[in-house]
């Protein structure tokens, strides 16, 4: 019986990006390798990003959505460097691939791990768990707006940012976090919107909310102004487990999770097409931290995490499970960044968290 393949799109980009995936490759190389032959990953690497743009005055080929349609998924690294504008960059690269193939639902999971010090005193005497679901295809981040009167004299230039809600987007992310909540232990969707001051977009969202919760009733339910979720996420975060927001919102309360759990450098996120129509795309929450790159001491948790998302998206959940375990393994075991309070390198955690896989420990 040959092996399923599955066809994964590399897309390195920028700063540690590419040391992250290829640390993520080789730790998928070697689950392959304990799989029994029963599934195999197919890699293609393409060199977009801030280099390719300065040779081409774009960020990826003109082709580069029909070219990583033909994948089951995409890993990627993180986009972002000093010699180019994060706009450019960012809108040319990674939300040009997100919008073009509706990756409307954002999963960014907030995991405490063992031997990682969190901030947050309570971490150290409570189970903490939950999972940001953001909007992920407009929004905030619609890309409505524009720049005009730039020739006015006086400041006189005008910027206008417009952010887009539809019954549409908001109900299908609110959808997806009550289902999601369903197969957790606590079943509970927490909705973000800051609808008193944004009377229009965030009503429809608040609206549409309550709709859709009256199909659920299995499932608790809390609408919390941002403000005063960002409080709660300190304050109490044991009350949560699925945290639903526009794409605005849930960037920053995904980010601030992270920061609780003790660093950007550990936190996953998956940008889905759930009816995977288009590939979905895998990669850590961090950025491309030019201050660091290429010493080999970034943390490689984020990539490693992102990977056992693209794992279950692959329907090999036993192999997602025991990626998670061993990363957890790793950290328990002490082997730590320096974002997190260690001094191992890069390499070092990816051999640990290789030796914790399932596979590797029982032999």
């Amino acid at each position: 019986m040959s092996p399923k393949e599955f066809r994964i799109a590399a897309i390195p980009a920028d700063g540690v990006g590419r040391e992250v995936v290829e640390a993520g490759k080789t730790v998928l190389d070697a689950i392959e390798a304990d799989g029994g032959g029963r599934f195999a990953f197919a890699w293609e690497e393409f060199p977009w990003g801030s280099d390719y743009f300065a040779e081409h005055g774009r960020m990826m080929a003109e082709d580069g959505l029909e070219t990583l349609q033909a994948f089951d998924a995409i890993y990627f690294g993180a986009v972002g460097w000093p010699t180019v504008p994060d706009h450019v960059s960012l809108w040319g690269l990674r939300l040009a691939i997100c919008q073009g193939f509706d990756q409307w639902a954002n999963l960014r999971p907030v995991r405490f791990l063992p031997g990682i010090e969190s901030p947050l005193r309570k971490a150290d005497r409570t189970d903490l768990d939950w999972v940001v679901v953001r909007e992920n295809s407009e929004g905030e981040y619609a890309g409505f707006g524009g720049h005009t009167f730039a020739s006015r004299e006086g400041r006189g230039e005008v910027a206008v940012q417009s952010a887009l809600f539809t019954e549409v987007g908001c109900e299908r992310i609110i959808k997806y976090a009550f289902e999601l909540a369903r197969t957790r232990p606590r079943k509970k969707v927490s909705s973000v919107t800051k609808s008193n001051a944004q009377q229009y977009g965030m009503v429809l969202w608040d609206r549409v909310f309550q709709r859709v919760a009256a199909d659920y009733p299995d499932v608790e339910t809390e609408s919390v102004l941002v403000d005063a979720m960002s409080a709660k996420f300190v304050l109490q975060p044991e009350e949560l487990s699925v945290v639903v927001a526009s794409n605005l919102f849930a960037d920053i309360l995904s980010d601030l999770g992270s920061a609780l759990a003790g660093s950007l450098g550990l936190a996953p996120s998956a940008n889905l097409n759930p009816e995977r129509r288009f590939p979905s795309m895998f990669e850590p929450v961090h950025g491309s931290a030019p201050d660091i790159a290429g010493q080999g001491v970034c943390n490689p948790i984020g990539a490693f995490g992102s990977a056992a998302m693209m794992l279950d998206h692959f329907g090999l959940k036993a192999e997602a499970e025991g990626l998670d375990a061993a990363i957890e393994a790793a950290t328990a075991q002490g082997i730590r960044t320096r974002d997190v309070g260690g001094t191992a390198k890069t390499a070092e955690v990816t051999e640990a968290v290789i030796a914790n896989l399932p596979a590797r420990r029982q032999s």
